[in-house]
């Protein structure tokens, strides 16, 4: 037994996290809850900051929670990377965002590996957990860590694990989900196997960390093409006279053979609209196209253009009007209901879509109140949410729902609005006395 796996049985292993966001603070509270030491690692000094004062800054991250973590002597939060050399365990949780050409941009992954380069020591591990495309850990990060002269499964120990966090999700967390784990070498896959055994239910050990990689991206690719499926199905049922979401309702009692996705406004979050080109560019290096996974992203990325014609629709059918200085409500920011992350939300396009057709548009989003600084979009930062109120509502030409969070009172939506445009189904079972809801 080598003295790393030694110390991970024992718990006396100090773990390091880099990058503190909806991958990383999930996997912080996972590793502290096994009663491991961990510092945290993050360039964003408000998010240190936050931590030192037992602020959450993740809605579904309870601020109990936190606050225990900044009493705690097992927990540091810092931006020292210095600090690398005092963890036996290092867990790499930074984006990986897709360049303005639609490439992988790997920047984070290459900076943050150059920021452990100088602190790497012998018997650590060092695990990416990131979505990225087969051959990452070993083109990318394994020559850089191996530059110092340490060499991978003899002096360090080089793993992948594919983060599987779903956020806002009631029913799972990170101990609760399964973990995927490749690595280079036996002795490299035993100890990642083993920490994170501490950690989750159950391990799925994997013959390298290639198949590791493909893993994440074929679970990804899966969702976004039958994503893209039902948002198809969804236009050609609609200029039927089909209601996409009874079709959804009906097919799923079949107990086999089938699998419920449901459409929307477009796709969003940092892994759906962006990990399954990762295959795509890294395809091309082999000569092949991947025209499934490209067709998919066309039909995907064409929902929010789809969304605001049939507003424009909906304005000239109601009130024989155009979006040309209509005041429009978007209601939900956030990419998915019951979360505050705004990370490749469709509302974003939507919004550029309208203004761009000369309306007015305003939000509400009880998850976000501002919009915060983002790669994208930069023209909307610090735009805020409106007052919630009958007065409010009615003062727009159109409300439109990009995101279904539970706890907005879509019957008093529709009730003071003076037009609907659902693209979720929230507004299912109220009574349309006016005739104000439409659907796209």
């Amino acid at each position: 037994m080598t003295n790393l796996k030694k110390k991970i049985l024992e718990k006396t292993a100090c773990v390091g996290v880099i990058g503190l966001g909806y991958v990383g603070l999930p996997l912080v509270k996972a590793a502290f809850g096994q009663h491991f030491r961990v510092i945290g690692f993050d360039v964003d000094q408000q998010k240190i900051d936050k931590l030192n004062e037992g602020k959450t800054y993740i809605k579904h991250i309870p601020e109990g929670f936190i606050q225990q973590l900044a009493q705690s002597d097992r927990f540091l939060p810092t931006n020292d990377f210095s600090k690398i050399k005092d963890v036996d365990i290092v867990l790499i949780c930074v984006p990986t965002p897709l360049t303005r050409y639609r490439d992988p941009d790997m920047s984070y992954v290459v900076q943050t590996t150059q920021a452990i380069a100088p602190y790497l020591r012998k018997d650590q591990l060092i695990i990416l957990e990131s979505t990225t495309y087969p051959g990452t850990s070993d083109e990318v990060i394994k020559p850089v860590l191996e530059a110092t002269g340490l060499k991978s499964g003899v002096d360090f120990y080089l793993s992948y694990s594919p983060e599987r966090e779903d956020p806002g999700n009631p029913n799972f967390d990170t101990a609760s989900i399964p973990k995927v784990v490749g690595a280079d070498g036996a002795v490299a896959l035993d100890l990642a196997n083993t920490f994170y055994q501490q950690l989750t239910i159950a391990t799925v050990p994997v013959s390298s960390l290639a198949t590791a990689e493909a893993v994440k991206l074929t679970e990804n690719i899966f969702r976004c093409i039958n994503i893209a499926l039902v948002n198809e199905l969804k236009i050609v049922f609609s200029a039927m006279g089909i209601d996409i979401w009874e079709v959804i309702e009906a097919a799923k009692t079949k107990p086999f053979g089938y699998m419920p996705f449901y459409p929307g406004p477009g796709l969003g979050g940092h892994c759906i609209p962006i990990d399954p080109f990762y295959l795509t560019w890294k395809a091309r290096e082999y000569g092949l196209n991947t025209r499934f996974i490209e067709l998919a992203g066309e039909i995907n990325t064409s929902m929010p253009t789809y969304v605001v014609s049939r507003l424009a629709e909906a304005l000239d059918q109601k009130f024989s009007k155009g979006l040309n200085g209509s005041k429009i409500l978007i209601v939900g920011m956030a990419y998915k209901k019951n979360v505050d992350d705004i990370r490749e939300s469709p509302a974003f396009v939507i919004i550029d879509h309208l203004r761009n057709r000369g309306a007015k548009v305003s939000y509400y989003d009880p998850y976000v109140a501002e919009v915060l600084p983002m790669r994208e979009h930069k023209d909307l930062v610090g735009m805020k949410c409106i007052a919630w109120n009958a007065q409010t509502l009615a003062g727009f030409d159109a409300a439109l729902i990009c995101t279904d969070h539970d706890e907005v009172d879509y019957a008093f939506l529709v009730n003071h609005s003076n037009l609907v445009l659902d693209t979720r189904n929230a507004t299912k079972g109220i009574d349309d006395v006016g005739k104000k809801i439409f659907c796209a």
